[in-house]
């Protein structure tokens, strides 16, 4: 009988002794065996974590990466163009009855080094453009991101009118705070 179940196919295998249902004998894994799959995984992981830490994947978590700068002028240089930040702002806002402060610093990403000369001389120009025209806001003037891209059109519009014939590409907000 058990050998038509296994001629059907539906006994199991033969085993050492040749009857049917016993298991087939397993080879236990010995040291040699085991050790290229614990050890070695242990030593890449222990390999790779030391050359995050060091720096050579990256940088490591204590440092931050570094910034390029303009050698002369000593403002940040990106892809696009120059960054001049400006000093911070405080100026009172046009609230009716009430007083709202807003803090405001801005950076200013001008085209080249003439651009950033020409700032540098009309820059108590630049400056008192932006307060006159911050003071005259009203706090709901600044509210959602519609207000925030009006404000840096304007502020856009005012420094490239007192530094003409140079160009400001963009005006990027560095800090706000309305209180």
């Amino acid at each position: 009988m058990a050998q038509e179940a296994v001629a059907n196919g539906t006994g199991n295998d033969l085993g050492e002794d040749g009857e049917v249902g016993a298991w087939p004998k397993v080879r236990e894994l010995s040291g040699k065996r085991l050790a290229p799959f614990i050890i070695l995984p242990a030593l890449l992981l222990g390999a790779g974590a030391g050359a995050y830490f060091m720096g050579v994947l990256g940088h490591s978590p204590g440092q931050e990466p570094v910034k390029a700068k303009a050698e002369d002028s000593g403002h940040a240089v990106s892809p696009a163009g120059l960054t001049y930040e400006l000093p911070a702002m405080l100026v009172e806002l046009n609230g009716g009855g009430t007083s709202n402060f807003l803090r405001i610093s801005v950076a200013l990403e001008v085209e080249g080094e003439a651009a950033l000369e020409r700032l540098h001389t009309v820059m108590p120009r630049v400056l008192e453009n932006f307060q006159v025209y911050l003071s005259a806001l009203d706090i709901e003037d600044l509210s959602g991101p519609a207000g925030l891209d009006r404000l840096r059109d304007e502020l856009l519009l005012r420094v490239n009118a007192a530094i003409r014939p140079a160009k400001v590409r963009d005006v990027k907000f560095m800090e706000m705070l309305v209180e």
